[in-house]
């Protein structure tokens, strides 16, 4: 299962700098995740100041 960002991202990239698949992209409003690229490792999860990254439902 992948992981997601919530509407709780503060775009601070410190999940995009952790990511060893390069799933994690800047998007508009928030950072996104490309579920086909993440291997669920929760990389992003254990650096993200605001507990945005999540796995997915």
């Amino acid at each position: 299962m992948a992981y997601t960002i919530t509407e709780e991202c503060i775009k601070c990239g410190a999940c995009e700098a952790e990511c060893p698949t390069e799933a994690i992209s800047e998007g508009e409003e928030a950072y996104v995740i490309d579920a086909d690229a993440c291997v669920d490792c929760g990389a992003c999860a254990d650096v993200c100041p605001v507990d945005a990254c999540v796995p997915a439902e």
